[in-house]
């Protein structure tokens, strides 16, 4: 029996990656919970000719905590996108405020589950999901990750017409650091099977990796954001992580993660300087077993965007753990 949770079930990133969960055979009881609409949402996909069973909760009547207890997995998209005239301070005060609530809801009542964080920004929210978790005695760094899958979905998509695979997919690339912009660094250096990118073309592919989502806030012409696709990178990341937790072996992912707390990650600590990275983690039945680090043998290219991205990192790391421990004023 596999318990999911989605929190922010209603919003444009969980109600596709709800409809996903729902019609994953490894799910089978589906939790979901937001501020509006989960109910009709629920409702709607109850409809499904699939395994889970649904469920739709609100703030009222102890939602979170219906929702949370018994969970093995927790995805968390919540949170709100960035409206006009909105600076990104602004948003990191909402959105981090948001996940510390709900991780706050995660240690009291399914404290053992897998948090997969995707409200954005992810170099600052896992941060702060950690050390909520690590107040509440209850931070296991294997349990904990920041979904980067959707940089990985984009270069695999992007170098298509280099790889020359019909499908994608089949191209492994490791993206590494975080997930915004410079903090991406997409390592085609170290793709598999590999392939030939042109001189001419190598930065333009790595920009559009980094800066993917300003792609589609254009074309959406400021209506939204990555949601489908984000979605489909959450649901994606969250089957590996289930399948792994069922004896599934050699499943190797991209994620955020507390590299002290992860066999292999003080080497990949020691390297960049910092406590949070993206690197390829294996997974296995306790969550992440063990950091590859994917760093040596990297093309002088791919070093500079590296140092690039570590610095980037490390301001938006402490800003996460900041806002824990000094919270700002309400």
């Amino acid at each position: 029996m596999v318990k999911a949770a989605v929190l922010g079930a209603s919003g444009g990133i969980g109600q596709p990656l709800s409809l996903l969960l729902k019609t994953s055979p490894l799910v089978d009881d589906l939790a979901l919970y937001d501020v509006v609409n989960t109910p009709g949402v629920a409702a709607d996909l109850s409809h499904i000719s699939s395994v889970a069973k649904i469920s739709g909760f609100l703030p009222k009547d102890d939602g979170l905590k219906h929702a949370l207890t018994g969970a093995d997995i927790v995805v968390i998209p919540a949170g709100i996108p960035r409206k006009p005239g909105m600076t990104r301070d602004d948003l990191f005060k909402i959105n981090a405020g948001i996940v510390r609530d709900l991780v706050k809801g995660i240690a009291e009542y399914c404290p053992k589950a897998f948090v997969l964080i995707i409200s954005n920004p992810v170099n600052s929210t896992v941060p702060i999901a950690a050390e909520v978790l690590k107040a509440a005695g209850v931070f296991d760094p294997k349990r904990l990750f920041g979904v980067t899958t959707l940089d990985v979905v984009r270069a695999e998509t992007f170098v298509q017409e280099y790889s020359g695979h019909k499908d994608p997919s089949a191209v492994r690339i490791p993206v590494v650091g975080g997930h915004s912009g410079e903090t991406i660094v997409p390592l085609f250096s170290k793709a598999a099977p590999s392939f030939q990118i042109p001189a001419d073309k190598y930065d333009a592919l790595v920009n559009r990796v980094q800066f993917g989502g300003d792609e589609v806030v254009k074309a959406k012409d400021g209506a939204g954001s990555a949601t489908l696709s984000m979605a489909y990178a959450g649901f994606r990341f969250a089957q590996s992580v289930i399948k792994a937790s069922q004896g599934q072996s050699g499943i190797v992912e991209p994620t955020f993660v507390y590299l002290p707390g992860v066999t292999g990650g003080e080497e990949i600590s020691k390297a960049t300087g910092l406590e949070f990275f993206s690197t390829l983690v294996e997974l296995g039945t306790n969550g992440a077993e063990k950091a590859i680090n994917v760093l040596e043998g990297v093309t002088e290219q791919e070093k500079k965007l590296i140092k690039t991205c570590t610095e980037g990192l490390k301001g938006n790391i402490e800003k996460g753990i900041e806002f824990v421990k000094n919270p700002p004023p309400k």
